[in-house]
């Protein structure tokens, strides 16, 4: 490999780990909700299932994602924002209807038994778009200006596939560290069994905490999304409740401002995502129908592992 192509790869690298570091909250996230869709399925079918995601991810990214963010960032940039906030409100949308359902408001669903793989695969491959969609923006905004077309898609490609890889690898380990700790229970060492009961007895409660924190995030996300973009579109006022949460709150420290204005943003996410419910409900009742917003079956609150 010449010295000239290294150098290309080392800037591509640099700069690809530079502008995805301001979206590593929104990794986070990513790799919070995702367990959601896996729980409640059969333990075989989980690291397949995972698979299934991190394909469709990966088609997300390079087959949609990317040439439609090039595109619309060179011919019509100003419809960047539009997309990110009807991304935004289904987040919105999921988040809030999870939240109404551990409060006991169940919708009906096709099947309160076994999940099917295949809504489930697409309810998270349709959640990943949007949350990659977000990713990608943000590591474009981030570039260095004056990149070329080529270097721009070489660092979006990195970017993509670093990103894929960390949220679905841990995805993959979190949901087999049953597994692994039913592996250690049967170990010759007292002590190892004794840490492999201790892990297969504390996931339910992981998964729990997994599918409380994904909603949060789906509201925190969406929330900021909606927000912060209709003040690109010009009402302000939204994205002016952020930033002055910010500001009131930065006295007191970055940790603080941040948790402030990420609270804002899940309130107004819970908010808007009712408001989305409501009219959902409304229109189905008016044409006749009782829709079905699980994914795949029952809720992953309640399901076992």
């Amino acid at each position: 490999m010449s010295v000239g192509l290294l150098a290309v790869v080392d800037d591509i690298l640099s700069a690809a780990l530079k502008a995805s570091a301001k979206s590593a909250g929104v990794v986070i996230d990513d790799a919070a909700v995702t367990p959601q869709y896996v729980q409640g399925i059969t333990p075989a079918r989980e690291l397949p299932v995972v698979l299934k995601i991190t394909l469709g991810s990966l088609v997300n990214k390079f087959i949609i994602i990317i040439p439609i963010a090039l595109v619309l960032t060179a011919f019509a940039p100003w419809v960047l924002p539009f997309l990110l906030i009807i991304g935004g409100t289904y987040l919105c949308f999921e988040g809030a209807e999870k939240v109404l359902e551990w409060f006991g408001f169940h919708h009906e669903h096709a099947d309160e038994g076994a999940r099917n793989e295949n809504k489930l695969v697409f309810g998270a491959i349709r959640t990943d778009l949007i949350l990659s969609t977000e990713i990608m923006l943000i590591s474009l905004s981030n570039l260095d200006a004056g990149l070329s077309i080529w270097m721009t898609l070489g660092v979006l490609a990195v970017i993509a596939l670093l990103m894929t890889f960390v949220v679905y690898g841990a995805v993959a380990l979190l949901v087999k560290i049953d597994d692994i700790g039913l592996k250690m229970a049967k170990n010759d060492s007292r002590r190892v069994r004794h840490t492999g009961a201790r892990i297969v007895r504390s996931m339910p409660a992981v998964f729990r905490v997994i599918s409380v924190v994904g909603t949060v995030a789906m509201l925190w996300v969406g929330g900021h999304l909606l927000l912060g973009n209709l003040g690109e579109v010009g009402l302000h006022f939204f994205s002016d409740m952020l930033h002055g949460t910010h500001d009131l709150l930065a006295p007191l420290g970055g940790v603080i401002a941040w948790v402030g204005e990420t609270i804002v943003a899940a309130i107004a996410g819970l908010a808007a995502g009712l408001i989305v419910v409501g009219v959902v409900l409304l229109i189905a009742r008016l044409l006749g129908k009782n829709p079905t917003f699980s994914e795949g079956g029952e809720s992953p609150v309640g399901a076992r592992h």
